[in-house]
């Protein structure tokens, strides 16, 4: 196999090597590791740990495939690794952006300061689909809302990392992180322990931490539960994989019913009583009697025992109005207005439709913007304008012009690469990074988080569901990245 020697950077910024094609601080171990290797070792390596992960049964669901709804994630081999200085400043970054969040969850469903003092438009927020009335005049226990974000950022050519979208309502894909770890550790053991890499296991123990942190007062050993769907979710192995780790019970709307003020499972035994619920399900769905009456995954008269302090919630209903794409615009003022900082980390920049200067632009520029829908995910809804038919953005047009609020449009970046195993050779592939933020008694980052890699080439798109997989992240410690 062709390694490093012919590796080509292309003129991006590239993760483990730069434009001379001379590896990074922390990177040279690894590098050397692989070229060592004989002809034909690495793919070998590749093949077995995909069949590691078939093995431990690491899937996702994709709705509307006909060959059936479970598939392995797409792992590559190769990491991408952050030097210490880097982390440092998304951590900070991080720590900040979710402290700002949530006093602006706060603020919104309660006093609605910020829209008073017109830093965000009142209209934006009472027009946004995820924006919750039935939360109005709420404080969540402990006053967090947002107790588990998947921040999605992305390295431009720069070498700076911007933030390019919140998850705060159910981010999923912490159980790659964990899962492509084991398999990391085994297939290069020597440059693992050698690196000093930072470990990311404990993210189980703190978010259960977190969970108990949330319990109703006076509740001294609380049950705790995590609420999934059910077996044809996109991330159910994730739901199971967690209640697993963490040793709580993995529960369907079906296995609860509200009783006696409080929300209890079905047991063999009879009934138990639930006090905090880690919920996998969106606000749409969990409550028929408040929310969607068709809602078949939900429980009836859940919202009624959390909002009078019986049952503890995470995340917290409402949430999903900080990751509508129209306020995402609006992030580095609500951090200017609650914490009196200018962002850690940057927004990419944003144009939004609903202003009718930045439409004008956006509908005169669209060969070279990226547009996305205010409230999809998993890249739906989305047009990568550079690489659009001429129909394909005129029709992206006539929605904008049909419904400016719901579109925000931003310049193509030139996302950051990391090397990736192409057939017989390494080529770059574009990433981004999803670090998993917990908010329990303090906030903590996991170090790393998920890699997400665009396996086509040339292509922008991370996402599972567009054909994206991923790579294990190595945060390196102090003395480590800061060699040469």
């Amino acid at each position: 196999m062709e390694t490093f020697t012919t590796y080509d950077p292309e003129g991006f910024y590239d993760e483990l090597v730069d434009e001379k094609g001379v590896p990074r601080p922390g990177v040279q171990l690894l590098v050397d590791k692989i070229e060592s290797l004989p002809k034909g070792n690495l793919r070998l390596r590749q093949n077995e740990a995909e069949a590691l992960l078939l093995k431990m049964g690491i899937t996702f669901n994709v709705y509307g495939q006909d060959e059936g709804t479970e598939k392995i994630f797409p792992f590559d081999l190769i990491p991408r690794i952050i030097a210490n200085k880097d982390w440092q400043h998304i951590e900070a970054g991080l720590k900040q952006r979710i402290f700002a969040l949530n006093e602006f969850l706060q603020d919104i469903y309660n006093g609605k300061k910020i829209l008073k003092d017109k830093i965000v438009p009142e209209n934006l927020i009472l027009s946004s689909k995820t924006y919750r009335k039935q939360c109005e005049g709420f404080t969540p226990p402990k006053r967090i809302w947002c107790h588990v974000t998947g921040t999605d950022l992305i390295r431009g050519a720069d070498g700076c990392f911007y933030v390019l979208e919140d998850n705060l309502r159910c981010p999923s894909g912490v159980s790659y992180v964990l899962e492509n770890r084991q398999v990391l550790k085994r297939t290069f053991p020597y440059v693992f322990e050698k690196s000093r890499v930072r470990a990311v296991d404990e993210y189980p123990a703190k978010l259960l931490d977190m969970l108990a942190y949330l319990a109703p007062e006076g509740v001294q050993s609380p049950t705790i539960g995590v609420l999934t769907p059910g077996i044809y979710n996109s991330a159910y192995f994730e739901h199971s994989f967690l209640s697993q780790q963490m040793g709580v019970e993995l529960v369907e709307g079906r296995d609860l019913i509200v009783a006696d003020g409080h929300v209890h499972m079905l047991t063999t035994k009879g009934l138990k009583r639930v006090d905090v619920l880690y919920r996998r399900i969106d606000d749409d769905f969990i409550d028929p009697a408040v929310f969607r009456p068709d809602s078949l995954l939900g429980v009836k008269g859940l919202i009624e025992v959390y909002k009078a302090g019986k049952l503890a919630l995470a995340n917290a209903p409402g949430t999903g109005i900080a990751d509508d794409k129209v306020v995402y615009a609006y992030v580095p003022k609500i951090i200017k207005y609650y914490t009196g900082e200018d962002p850690i980390l940057p927004n990419v920049p944003t144009y939004i439709c609903q202003d009718e200067t930045d439409r004008k632009y956006v509908l005169e520029h669209l060969h070279e913007l990226v547009v996305k829908a205010a409230n999809e995910s998993g890249g739906y809804g989305m047009l990568i304008g550079p690489h659009a038919t001429e129909s394909e953005r005129k029709i992206f047009a006539e929605k904008i012009s049909a419904d400016p609020r719901n579109y925000i449009a931003q310049p193509t970046i030139s996302l950051s690469r990391v090397p990736t195993i192409v057939g017989d050779h390494l080529e770059g592939r574009h990433v981004d990074l999803r670090p998993y933020v917990i908010f329990g008694e303090d906030i903590y980052v996991q170090p790393g988080g998920l890699t997400r890699v665009a396996l086509k080439k040339g292509s922008l798109v991370v996402n599972s569901s567009q054909g994206g997989g991923s790579k294990d992240t190595w945060v390196l410690s102090p003395d480590q990245s800061e060699e040469n």
